[in-house]
Parts: C-alpha cells; structure tokens; sequence
C-alpha cells in the first residue's frame, strides 16, 4: 500500500506507520510505502494523523504512449472490482515529457475500463465524479505507471468536526504533523496564541488523548468494495486501546471574536471541551504562564491572510515570547524571512515543510532569561546533538527558494496587491475551468447541506433521535437529553439524525 502525506511529514507519517505494525516502509517523496492485511489497511486510514490517503496499488506497468495505457489497463479484468451498476472515477498525477495531461491519462483509463464492459456485457459502469462506488488513482512518473484503488475516497485530512472555519484555515493534517514534529505528546500545557479555527488545538487534544482521527468521519470508500468486512472494520473502529487521560490543558487565544466564535464551536463538536479553552485576546498581552507550556502557532505571513503591519506582528511575537515565556519552547510556522527575522530570536531548528504550494518553515525557539552570551558563557546552549545534526543537513531546503521574496514596504500596497492577484486568479480559473469550479462549488454546498442537515444515517454508528454534537470521551453510551443538558456518547456524533 501507499499512504500519501505533505511534503515534509513523510519521517512522521513512516514512524506513525512502524508503531502501527506495518512492514516493509519504504520512504519516497509525499509518500510511504509499507505492507499489510486488510486490517492494517482499515487502521491506516482509521488511526494515520499525517496522511492525505491510502492507495492500494493493483498494477505496475511501463508505457510510452497512451495507447500502451489503454492496452495495459484493458488487460485487467474488471470484473473483480466492477458490475454495470457499480460506478466509478479515475484520478491521475502524471510527471512525464511524453504524458502532459493528466486528464488525458485519466480518459484513457476510463475508456479502457468502459470498452472492456461493452464487449463483454454489451454495456458499460458510469462515471460519477462525486462519492464514486469504485475511486481509481493512476501515478504516471516518466515512463513508470501505478494504477490504485483509493481506499479512502475523500482526503482524510477532513476529519469530520470542523463546523466551521476562519479564511484559509491550516489543514488538519499538517496540524497534526506539525504537532508530532516538536514531539509534544502532552506532558505539559499547549498553547495557541493565534488560534483561528482551533485546529492545532483539536489535533493536539486528539493526540493527548490518543483519540484516533478517523472517530467522526462519515465513510471511507473501502466500505463499498466488494470484499468489505464489516465486522473487522468494527473491530478496528471500536478499538480504545490507545486512549489515555490527558493531565494537562490546552489553551487557545485569537483577536478575533468571530474566529473564537468558530473555534468554540469546533471544539463543541469533535467533545473536546473539557481538554481545551478558547478566549479572545490579543498576542500583544500575552502573559507569562504558571505552568510549563509549549506554544505552537501559524501566525499570518502575508499570503492567503495578511496583517496591516505583518513586520510589526512579527516583532511583537518575539518581544512576547522573549520576556512572557521564559524557560518554554516556542514553534512558529512561517513564510518568509523578513518575518522571522523580525521575530528576533535564534532558532534551535529550522524544519521545511509546505504549506499547500508555499515552502514555509516551522522554527522551534527556546526561550531563555539574559542574553544570548551570557547563556552561552554560562555553559547552556539552545540546540541538542541531533538538532545540530538535523541542522547541518541542508538537503532538507531547496537550493533555490522563493521563500526570500521581498514584501512590500507599505503594508496597504501589500494587501493591495495580494488581493489583485486573487481577483487574476479567480478571474483566470472561471475563464478557464468552469466545470471544475462548478463542480467544487456545488459539491461543497452539498456536502456542508448533507452534514448538517442529514448527518450520519449508518446504522452501525446506531444515532438517536435527540440531536446534538459532540462527544464525551468518559462514557461509552449514547447521549441522553435532560433538561436541555446533553450528556454525549463516546462515539456518537449526531446532527438532529432521524435514524
């Protein structure tokens, strides 16, 4: 099998995949390679925090045109997978001078399948684009093919508890890399002092807790195989072995009120209230906390979300980390020099990882009373021996960066002209992709109508009548409704379900 992952995370999704038994890893680029029954398989999507998806490769071949695509995918006997009834669709990734469309390769996957039903059959599967019976993924890489079965079906970076969310929130699966990057596992208070939509908080609860990802997702497209095991999957899903109380807590700060609003109400859902707090507050008064802490924020870096003063902001969150979070270890993920440069403090790590397209960096910080010297001439020192080592290796980094670009000196032309450059991009994505752009805008909609309104209707996840959201993790029984106070189930998560 192939689990996919961001650049970056592939050493965190590859220690994820030794502790949870699998054999034979293999580390490639955004990718792992490991083996496993059908069990493993459904506890790699289940319990996996760092990966995107799950592949399960059924043909290798070599190719130099699309007519060999064809002959090769023809030669597989589609029966096994397929009925007339079952419908299907094929996603593609192709690296290759000869192959310069990926849409293409996907075409030619598709007719062969079709084809091969007609002449047996007389007729032919459909395609359907959204929530498919059967996903396929074909990886072209030159002349290398990898025809996939998707086990997955929709990214697992969408867990289930996100409600709402603020303007370009952090994806779920970075997050929760970036988390288990600073090796935190909760054995000390977290901190987000610019929180946004409460993901890093959610995912750092999750690993306190031990909380596998995959408990408020909806489907997986394994489950509508053929050899689908029902009871097994069970098993896997009712499977609390790895949850533990959590002693500590964790907090969440935002400026935004409505960014608060959002990140209550996120948190409410996935039942994690107990484990962390949210208040509105601006960075600028943060204070200097009783209790050991780590903090691990995203701030703004001048590209999706921007700041009137993105310099300023930087300054400002390394004079607080500087003189309110002595003896802690801060992790900031960033974009661009200048920012942290204006952070003004050295760094004990630089990790590259991206961020969608942008090569950003999460920097680890150790705060310390004094000065710099007077530490060092003290016998301290802010790197361990294999922070040195890991700093030392600068193949990590692309030679040639864009992370150096120059921001604008003022800051209204810089907002200005990062909002005419989304008004080019939206302009240029109509004018060219209208059926993509519609398909993504309908299906969202559908999606976010679908989850509030129907919620989860599976009989196997046994949803009572009485509607609510969120989970309380001490009791294993579905929720009851007293007086209008919820007291919810450990695995339960329902939206005014009628089933």
């Amino acid at each position: 099998m192939i689990a996919k992952t961001f650049q970056g995370l592939e050493n965190v999704l590859a220690t994820e995949l030794i502790d949870l038994g699998a054999n034979n890893i293999q580390i490639g680029r955004r990718m792992v390679s490991f083996t496993g029954d059908k069990e493993m398989m459904y506890r790699a999507n289940f319990q996996l925090r760092t990966a995107i998806k799950i592949l399960k490769p059924i043909k290798h071949f070599h190719a130099t045109s699309a007519d060999e695509v064809y002959d090769a995918i023809k030669e597989i006997d589609w029966t096994e997978y397929l009925t007339n009834e079952t419908t299907f669709a094929v996603d593609s990734v192709v690296f290759s001078t000869e192959f310069r469309h990926s849409k293409f390769v996907a075409y030619k996957v598709k007719d062969a399948i079709v084809d091969q039903f007609r002449e047996k059959t007389g007729n032919r599967p459909n395609i359907r684009i959204n929530n498919p019976d059967l996903q396929l993924h074909i990886h072209v890489a030159e002349y290398d093919c990898t025809l996939s079965l998707d086990s997955s079906g929709e990214s697992l970076h969408r867990r289930g508890y996100r409600q709402e969310s603020v303007e370009a929130p952090l994806n779920e699966v970075l997050a929760a890399g970036i988390i288990m990057l600073t090796g935190w596992k909760g054995e000390c208070d977290l901190i987000d002092p610019m929180c946004g939509s409460g993901t890093i908080a959610i995912e750092a609860a999750l690993i306190a807790r031990g909380i596998a990802p995959g408990v408020y997702r909806k489907e997986y497209a394994f489950e509508k195989w053929p050899d689908f095991d029902q009871e097994l999957f069970d098993k896997v899903y009712e499977d609390d072995s790895n949850e533990h109380p959590f002693e500590h807590h964790i907090y969440g700060y935002d400026i935004s009120r409505p960014a608060v609003a959002i990140a209550t109400t996120n948190i409410k859902a996935a039942g994690l209230s107990k484990e962390i707090t949210i208040q509105q507050q601006d960075f600028a008064n943060f204070m200097q906390p009783a209790e050991k802490s780590i903090i691990i924020t995203n701030p703004p870096y001048g590209e999706r979300i921007s700041a009137p003063d993105l310099l300023g902001l930087y300054k400002m969150i390394g004079e607080r980390l500087k003189h309110q979070f002595i003896n802690n270890d801060a992790w900031v993920l960033s974009y661009r020099e200048e920012c942290f440069d204006q952070i003004g403090l050295k760094p004990s790590l630089r990790t590259p990882l991206f961020n969608g397209s942008l090569e950003c960096e999460l920097r680890k910080y150790q705060i310390f009373s004094g000065k710099f010297n007077d530490m060092r001439a003290g016998g301290g020192d802010i790197k361990t021996a294999q922070e040195r080592r890991m700093m030392a290796d600068r193949k990590r980094f692309k030679q040639h960066r864009d992370f150096k670009d120059k921001l604008e000196e003022d800051p209204k032309e810089r907002i200005r002209h990062h909002r005419n450059e989304e008004r080019e991009d939206r302009r240029d994505f109509k004018k060219g992709k209208p059926e993509r752009r519609d398909f993504r805008k309908d299906e969202d909609k559908r999606e976010r109508r679908d989850f509030r309104k129907d919620g989860d209707k599976r009989d196997r996840r046994d949803f009572r009548k009485d509607g609510g959201k969120g989970f309380d993790r001490g009791s294993r029984k579905p929720f009851e409704r007293k007086g209008g106070n919820n007291k919810f189930g450990k695995r339960y998560f329902d939206n005014n379900d009628e089933d």
